[in-house]
């Protein structure tokens, strides 16, 4: 299975690669398949045995093997043939652990189905199957397992295993390094908080040809440390999630840092009802800083979105989770970011939101080659509604109501362009196509819109100060293209551009001065 990834990728990632390996069947241990007798310490023995012979692969023939939580070793293959199952136990107390010896508490240790600290060179693959038996743990008052766990461990690679109905989120790699993940199939969706896969304040990570279906967020970064994410890769990866599809995100203490997303398709779940999220899925993308933090040098390429509430959207907010110090962070910082080759459908008619603070502008966001389609039918209401700042608040695409644009709402953002942008609705939608406030330096280059009649105008400009329209397209008319207003509102610039379907070309607010706005045909 290695192969499928390459034995060079394997290797750059100091994974262990061609040793031969003594085999520790978990039947020759004393493991019975039968699903319902408590393998626990026969199948800890065939574990300990592998790591402490320098490593070996522990196989798992076909049968299922009922567990409580298991100890991962350093250099140890978990081999799962096709056809074999491994059962998390559904009682919570099997999941404790006595103390280690000399534990300044002597009190059992909560550990996870599958749980790794400080291990190194481990493996997980084949045709097998991993389910947690979540759903017997839906009082998320108490501790629930993790079907794969890893915190402070090197390389490591998870390939070809179906995983399922973890008690909490499905796998967690927290403040690991050089970690590569292929070709897993996760189903999650038995109780609270199912994530799929969850990356936190790790570094040098491979995610690829992943399908991912979860009641929670499904492909998630984190960083609940002061430990940035950085140097990670997720392509070739499906996600549907009733919340959101692809994000880096709520957690941010350490950040993110170099991160590539790229040939993805994402979509809300047709095989599940939610637990925990929303029937309709939140963000297709969602990127988040509120916990201090940095997000940057973030490539986001070749993603198809389809039937979720918001195909993107960007929050730099002020929660202040104090992860790395006990302190309150300060507001972080989201910038250097590319959204490239990203189309959507059937999105609802909530809109995208790339929302930063006042003094905390949201930096240098690249959108190009983007074709959104929404439901539509937003009314002409929606453009005056007063959008709260909500700086503290759970950052979420739908935490500002529906929006005052149909396709992006843009408040406190600087340099941010776009670049062959194409918005479509549904039904017919009175709000903007596209809405500025408090912008400066922005781009819009080459943007294809419908039009529209008794609406408001397709881009409105509020407090921007720098702003270049060209090569706008209308498709249909339009009652008005452009309003301007804010007293400090300046350089708006519309040029090259085919706009003869609108009635009128621009508004200036009162008060505006002329010289605020130029049309240069």
């Amino acid at each position: 299975m290695r192969g499928k990834i390459g034995w060079a990728a394997v290797v750059a990632l100091g994974l262990r690669a061609g040793a031969v390996e003594e085999v520790y069947n978990v039947m020759d241990q004393g493991a019975a398949a039968d699903g319902r007798t408590l393998c626990t310490a026969a199948l800890q023995k065939a574990l300990d045995a592998a790591g402490a012979a320098g490593g070996g692969t522990v196989r798992f023939p076909a049968g299922t093997f009922l567990t409580g939580a298991l100890l991962l070793r350093s250099g140890v293959t978990l081999q799962f043939d096709a056809g074999a199952t491994l059962l998390g136990s559904r009682d919570l107390k099997d999941y404790y652990l006595p103390p280690a010896p000399g534990a300044a508490k002597p009190e059992p240790v909560f550990r996870n189905l599958l749980h790794g600290e400080g291990v190194h060179d481990v493996t997980i693959r084949g045709a097998g199957t991993i389910d947690g038996n979540g759903d017997a743990f839906r009082d998320d008052k108490h501790r629930r397992p993790k079907n794969l766990f890893f915190e402070k461990c090197a390389n490591i690679l998870v390939e070809g295993v179906r995983l399922r109905a973890s008690g909490s989120w499905m796998q967690n790699y927290r403040l690991c390094t050089n970690v590569v993940i292929h070709g897993i199939a996760v189903f999650n969706h038995v109780t609270f908080n199912n994530d799929g896969l969850d990356i936190d304040s790790s570094e040098n990570v491979v995610i690829s040809d992943c399908h991912v279906d979860s009641d929670d967020d499904g492909i998630c970064l984190k960083s609940t440390s002061g430990t940035p994410c950085r140097n990670v890769t997720i392509s070739n990866c499906v996600s549907s999630s009733h919340c959101n599809a692809l994000k880096l995100g709520t957690e941010s203490g350490g950040g993110f840092i170099n991160i590539q997303i790229a040939n993805c398709t994402v979509f809300s779940p047709t095989n599940s009802q939610v637990i925990y999220g929303h029937q309709r899925g939140l963000a297709g993308l969602a990127l988040e800083i509120v916990d201090g933090g940095t997000l940057e040098n973030v490539s986001v390429s070749e993603v198809q979105i389809r039937g979720v509430s918001a195909p993107i959207f960007l929050r730099l907010g002020d929660r202040g989770r104090p992860y790395a110090t006990g302190r309150r962070p300060g507001v972080g910082a989201l910038r250097k970011v590319q959204l490239k080759n990203i189309t959507a459908e059937n999105c609802s008619t909530l809109g995208c939101a790339i929302a930063g603070l006042p003094g905390h502008p949201i930096e240098d966001v690249l959108l190009q080659n983007i074709s959104l389609g929404f439901e539509g039918g937003g009314n002409i209401t929606n453009t005056t509604r007063q959008i709260r700042e909500r700086p503290e608040a759970y950052p979420e695409c739908k935490m500002f109501g529906t929006l005052p644009a149909y396709g992006f709402y843009c408040r406190h953002v600087k340099g941010l362009r776009f670049e062959n942008i194409k918005l479509r609705t549904a039904a017919a939608d009175a709000r903007h196509a596209l809405l500025f406030d408090d912008a400066e330096a922005i781009t819009v280059n080459g943007l294809d819109l419908a039009g529209a009649t008794d609406a408001a105008a397709l881009l409105r400009c509020v407090q921007t100060r720098g702003a270049r329209f060209s090569g706008v397209a209308l498709r249909a008319p339009a009652d008005l293209l452009l309003h301007v207003e804010g007293d400090q509102t300046k350089n708006i610039v519309l040029e090259k551009s085919d706009v003869q379907a609108a009635k009128r070309i621009y508004d200036l607010a009162t008060g505006l001065p002329a010289e605020a706005f130029k049309h240069q045909p």
